[in-house]
């Protein structure tokens, strides 16, 4: 079953391939979005990638929260479930 991460604090030139690429070196993402404003299309700061397992998950929060991307500190961690 595949776990879903938040992460925030991306830096705004970050776009979906460059959040793929930055999870998938700790397993197989199933997906990436960072999330845009639908008014401007610019990036809101942050973004949610799907992991394939929660092995793959726990590596990649692990590795990844207050790690760099681009010169910015992200932050990852498990995605809540909308209420």
């Amino acid at each position: 079953m595949s776990t879903k991460l938040f992460v925030g604090s991306l830096p705004w030139a970050v776009n979906d391939d460059t959040l793929k690429a930055a999870f998938e070196v700790h397993g197989k993402v199933v997906s990436a979005k960072v999330i845009t404003d639908r008014e401007t299309g610019k990036s809101r700061g942050f973004g949610f990638v799907e992991m394939e397992n929660e092995t793959d998950a726990s590596n990649a929060i692990q590795a990844l929260n207050n790690s760099e991307l681009n010169g910015r500190n992200i932050i990852v961690s498990e995605a809540k479930p909308k209420k």
